[in-house]
């Protein structure tokens, strides 16, 4: 394999300090022992730690954060594995327009979503409903789930089915006990970028949720505009951690 050289190590060095700089900022200043965004620090402290997880309010919108990501990617996966399964297999009219409209979330800025979303449920008089934030959350992320779900689908072998119902088999269960496992993979990674996407989603939210539908970004949003304490870093740190787990 041919190496970089100088110029290339160094132009890769540069991006990965470039990328990782922001997330090691953020970590250090959750160590800090000030009541203010500081660094460097003359002291290490968990301090902002313990304040964020004895922060009610953090705490009440992680688990709703939690909750709707959960039903939202669940609820995105069931939608995109038949949707997945159709596309891959046959060959139709409308075929590429389908796929196009279906991936359409990914290619709308946020605000337009949001606003479209707001202004749509109003005169559906569904505003304020956290069903229809969870409808608006599947929406954003059936793209993710259903890029990944068509990836295991297209090297599907079209034969393993049909010979599954051959011997006796129902479809349910051919579904079930054939086709799911060779497509696990990319349901499953489907189901954790819906999740991951669903929970960091700000934007679209802010229009969406009800006055008292507060999610994790939501939160520390309105934390970061009404205050300058650390407590933000503190929670930043925390999912970075949980997410290299």
């Amino acid at each position: 394999m041919k190496q970089n050289g100088f110029w290339g190590t160094l132009f890769n060095a540069l991006f990965l300090t470039f990328i990782l700089a922001p997330l090691v900022a953020v970590l250090l200043v959750a160590f800090t022992d000030k009541g203010f965004i500081s660094m460097p620090f003359d002291g290490a402290s968990l301090r902002w730690f313990r304040a964020a997880l004895d922060n009610g309010d953090i705490v009440s919108a992680f688990w709703l954060s939690v909750r709707l990501a959960f039903a939202a990617a669940t609820i995105g996966v069931a939608l995109a594995v038949p949707a997945a399964l159709a596309i891959a297999r046959y060959r139709f009219a409308g075929r590429a327009a389908l796929m196009s409209f279906f991936l359409s979330p990914m290619m709308l800025p946020a605000v337009v979503l949001g606003i479209a979303f707001l202004r749509f449920l109003s005169l559906l008089n569904l505003s304020g409903s956290f069903w229809a934030l969870i409808a608006t959350h599947v929406i954003i992320v059936l793209p993710y789930a259903l890029r990944l779900a068509l990836s295991s689908a297209v090297g599907l072998d079209r034969d393993a089915e049909p010979a599954a119902l051959s011997c006796g088999a129902s479809r349910f269960t051919a579904f079930r006990r054939v086709v799911l496992p060779m497509i696990l993979t990319g349901v499953a990674g489907g189901w954790v970028l819906s999740f991951i996407q669903s929970f960091d989603e700000l934007t679209m939210t802010i229009f969406v949720a009800p006055p008292d539908t507060t999610t994790l970004p939501v939160a520390m949003y309105n934390q970061i505009v009404q205050t300058i304490d650390p407590l933000v870093a503190s929670v930043s740190a925390m999912l970075s951690s949980a997410r290299s787990c």
